[in-house]
């Protein structure tokens, strides 16, 4: 009975020793990297929240704050939609062609990489918020600015817009429809997303 034990108290005793030295299971691990961009800005429960991110994503050229500012079709249930301005719309047709969240991705990057090491200045005046059934109208003159290394390229787009927000399921605003107007003489928004599609 003795020799029965000490041979199961050996076996255990060999097995644990074992499995501690395989499995490192007390040494320490490197530290992984984030799976998901993380975003310095706050969380948009306020709608003028939402719209201060929208012109800081700009400043700081973060397309990963950019992005969030806009509804995602999967997660949020409605799907963002663009209006170009009718100038626009009739130059570039790739802003006729079913532009979505993917479509406004590939722009603001193209945008950032074009441009110099200075920060993307949007400038929104004239503003007003509007109660619409469960969403809210936003209406702005707008003027966004962009140094590009191309000094050929227009660096300066105005023009009025409306966003049409609404809360998502987290209660966070998120613009869902975007439409945009040329207003004067220098080129609108949506001559910027046309020249910088794709």
């Amino acid at each position: 009975m003795k020799i029965r034990t000490k041979n199961i108290l050996f076996v255990t005793l060999i097995s644990a020793l074992a499995c501690i030295t395989s499995c490192d299971l007390f040494s320490t691990r490197d530290a992984e990297i984030p799976t998901q961009p993380r975003s310095n800005l706050p969380q948009a429960f306020e709608r003028e929240t939402l719209i201060n991110n929208f012109i800081l994503s700009h400043r700081d050229k973060t397309l990963f704050d950019y992005l969030n500012s806009f509804s995602d079709s999967i997660f949020a249930g409605k799907k963002f939609t663009f209006i170009a301005s009718s100038e626009a719309a009739s130059q570039y047709p790739a802003l006729n062609d079913n532009w979505d969240l993917k479509s406004e991705g590939d722009y603001f990057k193209n945008i950032v990489s074009e441009s110099q090491d200075v920060p993307i200045t949007v400038t929104l005046s004239d503003s007003k918020f509007s109660q619409q059934g469960d969403s809210v109208i936003y209406t702005a003159t707008y003027f966004i600015t962009v140094h590009f290394t191309n000094t050929g390229v227009p660096q300066t787009y105005h023009g009025n817009l409306i966003f049409h927000i609404f809360r998502d399921n987290s209660l966070i605003w998120r613009i869902f429809f975007w439409q945009d107007f040329k207003s004067g003489d220098l080129p609108s928004w949506s001559e910027l997303k046309g020249r910088f599609a794709n």
